[in-house]
């Protein structure tokens, strides 16, 4: 049975993915524009929203601030990037979350992008990982490091030269792909084919076209994802899932129902 969940507020996500009638809960810890670290907005903290997860049976995954950009050649952003990925994972830990989801990143217009790659490699190199770290694939940008799947099989080969690479997981956004200009029909198994695995799900329908690099998500069977392929990239992928799609509730237990009745 694949359990799925949603993205939520950070404040009681217990509450939030038991009103959607979630298994799962991923969160930001706190402010996902911002560069302060890790912080637990939970009532009594991390040890609290521990015991609070485990009584209820939720699982937790955390994900990374948008501004964490390891592959930068921009020592004012990469440097800082590393620390606070390394506090994210850290902080994760404290809640006894399953992992931490970050995006891929990108280097700049006139970089060469295996600068990029290196780039991951030294990151994970220095990172103590006690959960595991999920790179996610993005939608947009030529100079990005995780934009389809030719583009993930080089970003895996120097992940698997760090220390400890093995042990970097995959999240497979299915808006991401699609917006990335891979169509969803065999996804999983090209993914699989460059890095080996797909250790979570985020199930999003787009807002954009195809090949778009459009980043906005839409509920699920609400956009331009051919709905029976993006259940079939959970099927096929047989893990957990995420939706991190618009609204509340109302509208992300909406598409949780709609997930499970078609898998």
């Amino acid at each position: 049975m694949v359990l799925i969940g949603a993205h939520v507020d950070q404040l009681d996500p217990v509450a939030e993915a038991k009103a959607r009638g979630a298994d799962l809960a991923q969160i930001f810890l706190g402010d996902p524009q911002g560069w302060k670290g890790a912080e637990v907005a939970y009532p009594g903290g991390a040890e609290a929203l521990r015991q609070a997860a485990a009584a209820a049976g939720i699982g937790l995954y955390v994900h990374a601030p948008y501004v964490i950009n390891v592959a930068t050649t921009n020592n004012r952003i990469r440097i800082p990037s590393r620390k606070l990925l390394q506090q994210t994972v850290t902080g994760a830990a404290e809640i006894g979350a399953l992992g931490v989801i970050v995006h891929g990143g990108h280097v700049l217009k006139d970089d060469d992008p295996e600068k990029g790659f290196d780039n991951w490699r030294k990151a994970i190199d220095g990172l103590e990982m006690p959960v595991p770290v999920l790179i996610e694939n993005t939608a947009g940008g030529t100079k990005a490091m995780a934009r389809g799947v030719e583009k993930l099989t080089r970003l895996w080969e120097s992940v698997l030269a760090a220390d400890g690479g093995a042990d970097v997981g995959l999240c497979l956004d299915t808006c991401h792909a699609w917006a990335g200009g891979e169509q969803l029909a065999g996804l999983v198994e090209r993914v699989r084919q460059a890095t080996g695995r797909v250790d979570l799900v985020h199930v999003n329908d787009s807002q954009g076209a195809f090949d778009s690099g459009a980043d906005r998500h839409a509920n699920l069977g609400s956009g331009t994802l051919p709905p029976e392929a993006m259940v079939d990239v959970v099927r096929e992928a047989g893990t957990a899932a995420i939706v991190e799609t618009p609204g509340g509730a109302t509208e992300q237990g909406a598409d949780i129902a709609w997930l499970r009745e078609r898998l």
